[in-house]
């Protein structure tokens, strides 16, 4: 038998084993490249054209995770070759990744009961169960795809691991655009990178997935728990995850696990502090002095920076102005509002925040949760009477205890 593998080695749970198909599968040489790995095409199943795009499918039945049907679905623009190519592992080995440089390529399975279910990260193996080769001194992948033009053709049978998993470097994080901290917060934001996370290709919570004010523990079929407890999911695709850290947690190590209908990931452990402030500061915002924070005045459309960005009204802020900057992971407010829950009423943050402008100190006029949101603090902050400066170091400390985030703000006079 021959191996044919996908993108990824094989993990040791929740693995679909399916039969053999009764289509073939046929890889095409195309000879070595710069490293010396075989090259193939692979061409697989009924293929057909619609007029503007081709679907290839192998299908199989499959056992585990209920049983039913597995289908392998390669589609792409237009009737031309195949844009999936397989290079070996190694030079000489079996062992193939594959490569797709245009279109998708998916797997869903039909269960015996319940609605189908797509993966988009097709991590399978395939294995030959009888095969054809023509045109190579040698029938194996690798020399097959070191040959131009050899084949090697036949129906397959192998598995499919349809488990989620967390990546190991920096799998969790806060929030990206709020510090990117490696550390998280009860009722923070978190952010989980990895690959079959869930089982559509986007969803963001629309105002149908809440309960009345409580957001969703479940989103695109994808949940999360942290130490146990739900998480509330903003937003899900395969390889990213955005959840609000559920209330309650001690502080300390905790696991982040993933389930999906293709089972629960490993889980990760991540380091729960009683707080982990961030305040927003985009990619958008990095000029040439440095990370500008998001900063607005209070008509709510004009941002506090130094120069024009198109499309975006802009000016440098004056001693006296209240500007108003955002973030999470602030800890409590009172009254008190759990994790999950839509803002409703007003509320402080029960914490103390002290702002400063190039070492002075500013006025918080205001600090707490943004209503109508969810875990999204605001807070109004008075400009200091300093010199003008289009690179201001903005820093700020909580409960006295300064936090380590670079940021800029653009002051003028």
């Amino acid at each position: 038998m021959l191996l044919l593998s996908g993108f990824a080695p094989l993990a040791c749970a929740d693995v679909v084993t399916y039969s053999t198909s009764s289509q073939t599968v046929t890889l095409t040489g195309l000879g070595v490249n710069s490293s010396g790995q075989g090259q193939s095409r692979v061409s697989w199943g009924a293929c057909n054209f619609d007029g503007a795009n081709t679907t290839c499918t192998v299908s199989a039945v499959y056992t585990g995770l209920g049983g039913g049907a597995i289908s392998m679905i390669l589609a792409y623009p237009g009737n031309g070759q195949s844009p999936l190519t397989a290079i070996s592992q190694t030079p000489g080995s079996n062992l193939v990744f594959f490569n797709l440089s245009a279109g998708s390529l998916v797997v869903r399975l039909t269960p015996n009961s319940g609605a189908p279910v797509t993966f988009y990260y097709p991590n399978f193996t395939f294995f030959f169960s009888t095969q054809t080769c023509t045109g190579s001194s040698a029938c194996s992948v690798s020399q097959v795809g070191a040959t131009p033009g050899a084949t090697i053709a036949g129906p397959v049978n192998g598995q499919f691991d349809a488990t989620p998993i967390i990546r190991t470097s920096q799998g969790v994080i806060t929030a990206s655009g709020y510090g990117a901290f490696p550390a998280i917060t009860s009722s923070g934001w978190m952010e989980i990178y990895g690959t079959n996370l869930g089982t559509v290709p986007s969803q963001v919570w629309a105002a149908g997935d809440f309960r009345g004010t409580l957001a969703p523990t479940t989103l695109g079929g994808t949940k999360v728990t942290v130490g146990g407890l739900p998480a509330f999911i903003e937003y899900v695709t395969p390889d990213q995850i955005n959840a609000q850290v559920p209330s309650g947690l001690p502080a300390g190590p905790q696991p982040v696990v993933v389930t999906t209908a293709g089972g629960a990931s490993v889980a990760y452990t991540i380091t729960v502090n009683q707080v982990q402030p961030g305040l927003l500061a985009v990619p958008a915002f990095r000029l040439a002095a440095g990370q500008y924070a998001v900063a607005l005045f209070p008509d709510g459309v004009t941002y506090v920076l130094p120069i024009p960005v198109a499309g975006v009204p802009t000016r440098r802020a004056k001693p006296g102005d209240t500007i108003v900057f955002y973030g999470v992971g602030f800890g409590p407010v009172t009254p008190a509002i759990p994790a999950g829950q839509q803002v409703t009423q007003a509320n402080n943050l029960t914490g103390s925040l002290q702002a400063f402008f190039g070492g002075t100190q500013a006025t918080v006029s205001f600090a707490g949760l943004v209503a109508g949101n969810v875990g999204l603090y605001q807070f109004n902050v008075v400009v200091p009477n300093i010199a003008p400066n289009d690179a201001v170091p903005f820093t700020y400390s909580l409960n006295g205890t300064a936090v380590s985030q670079s940021l800029l703000v653009a002051v003028g006079n």
